[in-house]
């Protein structure tokens, strides 16, 4: 079985090599019930939240609907404290893998101690990895960068296998250049050579022809997808069909059936307070779309759910 047709085992749990990678306020419960709609099997990430936040969370707001799984729930830590407590709630809800973020670029979570500050602080790093770790019976993934203020994405792949974490997500950037700039994809193959758990890239990749150049240039087991799923929830289920040397044909009507489920979803996960977040999603779905400048000052002065379902429905009767 060649690399592209077999799959990507991390610890007990076996998926395909294409992710749904995490987007704060975006890859949402709602948008992984709509990607579901194309892609069943595909592993998806929760969006990141602190530890603290998820023992302090209402417990109707960590919900995991059976059918979003296989699910991977991503958290970051300052430290040790509140990681055994979110670690049982999490575990309580079920999930098929649990994720540590050390990657994380945004000042608000650096700034706290957590996100890619971990990376800069190795004695800090040590204990959360160990208490993870003792707190998780499933599989237990850590996403990093480059590394912190320096790099030293290496040191700290091996200090996480010897911490018993099962595969790694490596973000080729240093904190301070976020998301600017080329990735530096040789770093993926220095942190390959490092150890011997599977080692997946986030960043960058978009097409399946993307992945391949990454996987000759470093032979990286998996590939996360952030952004480029935006507006395209079947874009995990093209590329691990394309994997599987098939291929997908998107019929346009369920492209106007994703944009109004995705609508409705979040109107009854979020109610009113969903509708901006609705516009923003619309706004991707929207992308190089005939006549989208028009289309966007439609969405942009709807001021209902009933006025951007009306813009979808007049989207699909060809109206627009």
């Amino acid at each position: 079985m060649s690399y592209w047709n077999s799959e990507l085992r991390i610890g007990s749990l076996s998926v395909p090599r294409f992710i749904g990678g995490p987007l704060d306020q975006l890859t949402d419960a709602p948008f992984r019930l709509v990607t579901r709609m194309f892609c069943e099997s595909a592993l998806l990430y929760t969006e990141i939240r602190h530890v603290a936040a998820v023992v302090n969370m209402p417990r109707p707001r960590l919900a995991i609907d059976k059918k979003a799984r296989p699910l991977n729930f991503q958290m970051t830590a300052s430290s040790t404290e509140y990681i055994a407590q979110a670690c049982e709630i999490v575990l309580e809800q079920g999930v098929d893998a649990v994720d540590l973020n050390i990657g994380c670029p945004a000042s608000n979570v650096v700034n706290c101690g957590s996100g890619s500050a971990l990376m800069g602080d190795i004695p800090r790093l040590t204990s959360v990895l160990k208490e993870f770790r003792a707190c998780l019976p499933c599989p237990f993934t850590v996403k990093m960068r480059a590394g912190f203020k320096e790099y030293n994405a290496e040191d700290v792949a091996r200090l996480c296998q010897d911490c018993g974490v099962d595969a790694l997500v490596v973000h080729p950037r240093l904190q301070k250049q976020k998301f600017r700039g080329t990735p530096d994809y040789s770093i993926l193959a220095s942190v390959k050579n490092a150890g011997s758990i599977p080692v997946m890239v986030s960043g960058g990749i978009k097409t399946f022809q993307d992945a391949q150049a990454v996987y000759e240039l470093t032979g990286v087991d998996g590939f996360l997808i952030g952004r480029a799923q935006l507006g395209a929830p079947w874009l995990l289920r093209q590329l691990n069909d394309k994997a599987a040397g098939q291929e997908y044909i998107l019929e346009q009507s369920l492209v106007y059936n994703a944009m109004y489920e995705h609508v409705q979803l979040l109107r009854n996960y979020y109610a009113h307070k969903g509708l901006v977040l609705a516009k923003r999603h619309i706004g991707y779905y929207l992308q190089g779309k005939e006549h989208a400048k028009l289309l966007r000052k439609k969405l942009h002065v709807s001021m209902t759910w009933e006025d951007i379902l009306r813009l979808i429905d007049e989207l699909y009767k060809g109206s627009l």
